[in-house]
């Protein structure tokens, strides 16, 4: 599989050395400031890039007719602009707040946790994200993912980062040296807590997860979600 990689930093890097150990081939390592030459040779385009970065490169990809998966947060005020355009030029396309497949399983524990609790009216719920200090955006894609998994699928409504006022949710974002990224949801009582907890321990699991989806993804036409990719017959 010959693999373009849109946004050639930390993440970049990681993803570009799993995806040769697993026998593929980067054909175009594109920084914020290089151009798109290589990409009419890739199977399949990988982008963590910057929020700024992300629409341009997705948008060229369908245009050129290469499939998409997006690591990208910051950016989704355009989203239904970009499945609009992939189903418009008959592409495809996964984005991901997280590829970790730890972190997938975590989403569907959330919204797991979540039906149990909707009707506990005595619970309250809060949430913490904790990433390295080289994020951009804040809170982290994964924690609007999971406060969104809740609000589905209970009375809540929204989430903030201020103190939380009626029928919210309070996401606390901190920012910590070297935390590749930690997220944790509390159902808070009178009488007790109930804590749900994902911890990863290096981007590696993240750069898996996208590369996993990359090969999943060729041959397939329309917009996916990492939830097609984890419970797939065919993923290794």
């Amino acid at each position: 599989m010959k693999i373009a990689l849109l946004g050639y930093g930390k993440m970049g890097k990681v993803i570009e050395r799993i995806a040769l150990e697993r026998g593929h081939e980067i054909v175009l390592r594109k920084g914020s400031q290089d151009s798109f030459d290589g990409l009419e040779n890739a199977d399949v385009a990988i982008d963590f890039s910057v929020p700024s970065s992300a629409v341009l490169n997705i948008s060229t990809c369908f245009n050129s007719g290469v499939p998409v998966i997006c690591g990208t947060t910051g950016w989704l005020e355009h989203y239904d602009e970009m499945v609009a355009l992939c189903n418009e030029k008959n592409e495809s396309f996964i984005y991901g707040s997280n590829f970790s497949l730890g972190v997938n399983i975590f989403f569907e524990l959330n919204e797991y946790l979540a039906k149990m609790m909707a009707n506990l009216k005595q619970y309250n719920v809060s949430m913490e994200e904790i990433h390295h200090t080289q994020k951009l955006d804040a809170p982290s894609g994964t924690a609007i993912s999971l406060a969104n998994g809740i609000i589905k699928n209970t009375s809540y409504e929204n989430w903030t980062l201020d103190d939380a006022k009626g029928h919210e949710i309070h996401i606390e974002a901190k920012r910590i040296e070297n935390i590749p990224g930690t997220h944790s949801i509390f159902y808070d009582s009178n009488v007790d807590q109930i804590e749900i907890k994902h911890t990863a321990h290096s981007r590696e699991g993240f750069a898996l997860g996208a590369v996993v989806a990359a090969e999943w993804i060729i041959g397939k036409k329309g917009v996916f979600t990492m939830k097609d990719v984890l419970f797939s017959e065919n993923r290794e």
